[in-house]
């Protein structure tokens, strides 16, 4: 899957688990920048992602995601 096909499923992922069509896909969007992601919300990504993905991706993956571009990079290898 190209780089550009993992942004657009992913930022159809995040205007549904966040409820919000606003929002647009940067490579260095984060936690801080997106009103109403919390702990319980960030499940909800996690999970909707390796859903829409077909991969599981590990706790420790997770935690080492600095920003919405490296899990892009992740889903693009």
């Amino acid at each position: 899957m190209s780089r550009n096909d993992v942004i657009e499923r992913l930022t159809e992922i995040l205007i549904d688990t966040f409820d919000d069509e606003t929002l647009v896909y940067r490579d260095d969007l984060t936690a801080h920048d997106v009103d109403g992601w919390d702990s319980l919300s960030n499940i909800r990504l996690m999970v909707a992602v390796e859903q829409a993905f077909g991969r599981t991706i590990t706790i420790a993956q997770w935690q080492s995601l600095a920003s919405l571009g490296q899990l892009t990079d992740l889903l693009s290898a």
